[in-house]
């Protein structure tokens, strides 16, 4: 909810994750790294950065412009084996990949990187030590007998392997965005989302998931596994009941539910916080923030009330199941069998590349300060700092002559944007992992030490100021944020590569591409909960009422359009949830397309292979969004994820762009065309 993503990790980008509490990496028996000798070569689109080969003329832009734009892409393009999907920013994150095995390579087994790379790659050891670390762990939990230990050893799982009921982390309070308080959240489920359990939709990756909770228990010599994987199912599926709904979580005046430790402990005494919090090693002597309130207190309530022994069953599973990616080959392969009735991958990414989003999550800065001495240069970062200047310009435009907001207000929006802070390509001060202990001999050791190092980075920042410097993604991530209540958008390099941005592409391109990047994310602080915060990150409403009624009247045609959108056989697009994503996607058109006008200072675009400079910049705009994808990811995305499968994220904001119609000729009576008056306009 904080940070407002230009993708949703949902996306499934990275293959594994390094955090021994993360839920679902992705890891399998994979080959060897290749060798990396040479530095990677930076890919183009066409000649002048858009692939005019991708498109299939033969249908009308009107009828279907993804197709126009990317159908003989989508024709000759299989998905490879192991992704669940590919698309553009499938392509740079594999370049990135490259570009990290490059950096990676210099290492020795001395260093940090060197040596983590080395302590997963080195696959015999790992396979010789099998789970006897894993059964360890287990042994400590089959040995508690009451409710307030369970509840330490949950809370000791914030930084380890393991689950706990409730999900907590530090970042900037929403009454005072100055100080860094403790945020609290529903948690507890295994599957991505609540649907899972709840909509027939899902009937065969549950099924998958019971197989797969049993196999992992029996491998872990836990007593009746099948038994204690149905009481875990049964337990998840009431969780799951409790829980809030995606779309009302991304409602911020809904999360604000600011607590103090004892009234947290009053309003849901089914749960010993005391020994919750002694676990995770917090000291909650200031305000915390519990999201999802009513759900917090309930699935507290349900956990003081399930038996210990089912409690115990179900923390075994979640150890054992972040742990199989450290241990034998048996826990990786019943893994990947999960993952693939998840999210339709035929294979799990080689070993190399694993190890790769091992490293960027446990040392990412680190990888990062190299990266982009190798592969940012200063010319991309100024260019970048350029495009970005123009679109607060024209932004600031498009709040100046907006209609339906009040003076007031404009000048309240015009101050935010004035404020927003926008840092392109890396940190100002990378991260120090000196206090990191890193031995190439001992992989679940780095995880597990690796995660209470992130832990205990996250808590050294409690109560105290924040500092706006700090990334919440790595230089080298193939995407961008928008810090919600710090008022900033950050670009990371990784983002900054073909088709997104290319120093020496046709303006049009950039503007196209990278500009509707720039566009989208400024435009989060002004969407539907953007307007609730201020230019200092507050929670606070500076609309007035008449301005959010026409607003909200423009938001929930918008919606409406988005309810209709099919991606998969009787699953649609909830235009609820997607809502602030789609917003930000025609607000990042329309303010591209007015800087890029801007940028040619009166003069006529130049036509470029017959295609004039609007016609570029809608290009690629859809060559940023081509996609394939399995059927089993589109439904994961649609159950969960803010944002709009990418056809739809090309058609459904250009459908509402006058200048889209009159740059493509696109005619009334089209499937997607929209007479003018139906046509939505919010920004």
């Amino acid at each position: 909810m904080r940070n407002r993503l230009l993708l949703s990790s949902a996306a499934v980008l990275a293959t594994l994750s390094f955090s021994a509490s993360a839920a679902y990496a992705q890891a399998s028996q994979g080959s060897t790294a290749d060798s990396a000798t040479s530095k990677p070569a930076t890919p183009r689109y066409g000649r002048w950065g858009v692939d005019l080969t991708a498109g299939d003329r033969s249908v009308a832009p009107g009828d279907d412009f993804d197709a126009f734009a990317n159908g003989a892409w989508a024709a000759r393009t299989a998905i490879p084996a192991d992704q669940p999907s590919t698309n553009s920013f499938y392509e740079v994150y594999n370049l990135t990949l490259d570009q990290k095995k490059y950096v990676i390579a210099s290492q020795g087994p001395q260093t940090q990187i060197g040596g983590l790379y080395r302590s997963f790659m080195d696959e015999k050891a790992v396979e010789a030590i099998g789970d006897k670390p894993l059964r360890a762990q287990l042994a400590t939990l089959a040995a508690i007998t009451d409710r307030s230990a369970l509840a330490r050893f949950m809370g000791a799982t914030l930084a380890g392997f393991g689950a706990s009921p409730v999900a907590l982390s530090v970042d900037a309070g929403l009454a005072d965005p100055g100080t860094n308080i403790l945020w609290m959240g529903q948690a507890g489920l295994g599957l991505p989302d609540r649907d899972y359990y709840l909509k027939p939709d899902f009937a065969k990756q549950r099924d998958a998931y019971h197989a797969y909770v049993a196999r992992q228990l029996g491998l872990a010599g836990y007593p009746n596994a099948k038994k204690a994987a149905a009481d875990i199912l049964a337990l998840e599926t009431q969780i799951a009941r409790l829980s809030w709904p995606v779309a009302d979580r991304r409602e911020i005046d809904k999360i604000n539910n600011p607590m103090t430790f004892a009234q947290l402990k009053a309003y849901a005494p089914g749960f010993d916080w005391d020994a919750f919090m002694a676990g995770a090693g917090v000291e909650p002597s200031g305000t915390i923030l519990v999201q999802e309130n009513s759900a917090v207190k309930a699935i507290a309530d349900l956990f003081g009330k399930t038996p210990i022994e089912t409690l115990k069953a179900w923390e075994t599973f979640h150890v054992a199941n972040q742990a199989s990616p450290y241990l034998s080959k048996a826990y990786v392969d019943s893994r990947f069998l999960f993952t693939k009735a998840l999210t339709g991958r035929e294979e799990n990414p080689p070993r190399w590349k694993r190890a790769d989003s091992l490293l960027d999550g446990a040392l990412g800065e680190l990888i990062g300060e190299t990266y982009v001495q190798e592969f940012f240069p200063a010319r991309a970062k100024s260019m970048m700092e350029e495009l970005v200047a123009n679109l607060k310009v024209a932004m600031a435009s498009r709040i100046v002559g907006n209609e339906w907001m009040a003076p007031a207000t404009k000048m309240a929006a015009l101050e935010k944007l004035a404020k927003m802070d926008v840092q392109v390509g890396y940190p100002a001060k990378f991260r120090d992992y000196s206090g990191l202990k890193i031995d190439p001999t001992d992989l679940y050791g780095n995880v597990a030490r690796s995660a209470a190092f992130e832990w205990a980075y996250e808590l050294s920042e409690l109560y105290k100021p924040v500092d706006r410097q700090k990334w919440a993604m790595n230089p080298q991530t193939v995407n961008a944020y928008n810090g919600f209540n710090e008022n900033k958008i950050v670009f990371p390099a990784g983002i900054l590569q073909p088709p997104f941005f290319d120093p020496d592409a046709d303006p049009a391109v950039n503007y196209g591409a990278a500009g509707v990047v720039i566009g989208h994310e400024i435009s989060h602080g002004f969407d539907d909960q953007g307007r609730k915060v201020d230019a200092t990150g507050a929670l606070r409403d500076w609309w007035t009422k008449e301005d959010a009624e026409r607003f909200q009247a423009q938001a929930d045609r918008f919606a409406a359009q988005y309810d209709s959108y099919e991606p998969v056989p009787g699953m649609h697009v909830n235009g609820k949830l997607t809502l602030g994503e789609n917003i930000a996607d025609l607000a990042g058109v329309l303010v591209a397309l007015d800087a890029y006008h801007a940028s040619l200072k009166g003069k006529p675009a130049p036509v470029i292979d017959g295609l004039t400079g609007d016609q570029r910049f809608f290009l690629a705009y859809a060559q940023v969004w081509h996609a394939k994808e399995k059927e089993e990811a589109t439904r994961q995305q649609l159950a969960s994820d803010p944002h709009t499968p990418d056809k739809f994220r090309i058609i459904g904001p250009l459908r509402n762009v006058d200048a889209w119609y009159e740059a493509f000729s696109v005619a009334p009576g089209g499937k997607y065309a929209l007479p003018s008056e139906e046509r939505v306009r919010l920004w």
